[in-house]
């Protein structure tokens, strides 16, 4: 088995950023209203599913670099519509609620929250990383094959 280079590295230290971002995000929230809405229960769902392919990049990130990399895609379009619900409920209620009613009236906006932020911004780290990969990996067979 080889050394893992600096871009293993940092890729499989995004990933672990993301599954302890993600796992503080929904802590407590099982078995309250929040897991069971017909909102926010697939919400909570798609994060859980989400880490759990976090985790799985994460081991397959020294063997299988790129499958990581499309896994941690995968994961961080899950984990994100949790992140912009906490952030901004109402206008995320307003495109994907259709009719849903806030049991509490929400106050308009965005709302500072410091984990869901920064959570976003560890997947916005995860994805440059990720793409990162995907364009030096795909430049190696180009040049290959020339």
């Amino acid at each position: 088995m080889k050394k893992p280079d600096l871009q293993q590295v940092c890729q499989a230290g995004s990933f672990l950023l993301c599954v302890f971002l993600a796992l503080q995000i929904t802590d407590g929230l099982e078995g309250t209203e929040f897991g069971g809405g017909w909102l926010t229960g697939p919400l909570l769902s798609m994060a859980d599913i989400g880490t759990l392919l976090f985790v799985l990049a994460l081991v397959v990130t020294f063997v299988f670099p790129r499958v990581a990399a499309a896994i941690g895609i995968a994961s961080s379009l899950l984990c994100s519509p949790l992140y912009f619900f906490f952030i901004a409920p109402v206008p995320f209620n307003q495109v994907f609620g259709f009719g849903h009613e806030f049991k509490v009236k929400q106050a308009p906006g965005f709302h500072w929250h410091t984990w869901p932020v920064t959570g976003l911004l560890a997947l916005a780290v995860t994805l440059y990383f990720l793409h990162r990969r995907h364009a030096e990996t795909g430049r190696k067979q180009v040049s290959q094959r020339a």
